[in-house]
């Protein structure tokens, strides 16, 4: 729900798609916003319109449908979101990006509000998911203990903002730049490293919130 991880998603496939099979790719949610019922105050319905004006204007080909901002009541909420990618990763590690596109897709461009648990649900049962099996995940103890302690890791790994890439190298990290037009700069900078040092181990990245 953080929509310049939304700008960042077409390059974002690009980079992971380009990618040699040694270097594993690592998604971390970041949470952002904790549960809340409260609406969104205007300033910051505001705020994040403008946002979406800019994304719109800087990065080429991404859309948004502002008829969110009237059909929506919209919440400071991305939890719901975050543990519905870790409810749908449960059935299957290839359903986290799915369901993270799903909810990009049905926030940005269908006006869907993924705060919602019903909108959620809506989305698993799109993907083919068992809906029972993820009602009763999506708000369990365990799902939201995932996503604080994959929240925790970012903050640890010194993850300020999203989105975010990191390049780990055994115990060390440190950030690639993000490119949202330019996927072979964000390449080029991940695997300049492999010929006078170890090949990298890993990228975590940060694409959800």
């Amino acid at each position: 729900m953080c929509a310049w991880c939304w700008g960042f998603s077409r390059n974002y496939r690009r980079l992971t798609d380009a990618l040699p099979a040694s270097v594993p790719v690592v998604r971390l949610l970041g949470g952002l916003a904790p549960d809340s019922s409260e609406a969104m105050p205007p300033a910051m319905r505001r705020h994040l319109q403008k946002i979406w004006k800019t994304i719109e204007t800087t990065i080429p080909g991404t859309r948004f449908n502002h008829d969110f901002w009237t059909h929506c009541r919209p919440r400071r909420s991305t939890w719901p979101a975050c543990r519905a990618v870790i409810a749908a990763r449960l059935q299957g590690a290839d359903h986290d990006l799915a369901m993270t596109a799903a909810i990009q897709q049905g926030y940005y461009l269908h006006a869907k509000n993924p705060s919602d648990d019903a909108t959620l649900i809506e989305f698993a049962a799109e993907l083919g998911l068992d809906t029972r099996e993820f009602s009763h995940a999506l708000n369990a103890a365990a799902v939201q203990q995932q996503l604080e302690r994959e929240i925790a890791l970012a903050r640890r790994l010194g993850v300020q903002g999203f989105p975010s890439l990191l390049l780990l190298n055994g115990d060390a990290a440190r950030g690639v730049r993000v490119n949202y037009t330019d996927a072979g700069a964000m390449l080029e900078e991940i695997m300049a490293p492999a010929g006078a040092h170890k090949p990298p181990s890993a990228v975590a990245t940060k694409a959800v919130e």
